[in-house]
């Protein structure tokens, strides 16, 4: 199965977002071709969760995963870290009080 490009999936997906009226920012651009991507949700209260996308190595399905969450400053820093692993990594910002993320709608695993 062919995967699209990281950016053109990180459009797709700020796109997503805009028609949902849910704020979002790259906040690290990765590399554009195949650098991974992490969603930080903040719902604006303080906390966050940082999300990746894993495969499972059975099915070979993939899916988003919560990689950290709890107060906005240990997830910038799980952040920050994982940048200091790759820096070619993509971050993406979603700001929305309600929790909404979308990653959980068809198209958006690939």
């Amino acid at each position: 199965m062919a995967r699209l490009t990281s950016d053109l999936w990180v459009s797709a997906y700020l796109a997503r977002l805009r028609l949902a009226d849910i704020p979002a920012f790259v906040v690290s651009k990765g590399d554009a071709t195949a650098g991974a991507v992490l969603i930080k949700q903040s719902p604006l209260d303080g906390t966050a969760t940082l999300y990746q996308r894993s495969v499972d190595l059975m099915t070979g399905e993939r899916r988003w995963v919560v990689l950290a969450e709890g107060d906005e400053a240990s997830v910038d820093a799980s952040v920050t870290k994982q940048r200091s692993f790759d820096p070619d990594l993509w971050v993406i910002e979603v700001e929305d009080r309600a929790g909404r993320h979308l990653l959980d709608e068809e198209g958006l695993d690939s």
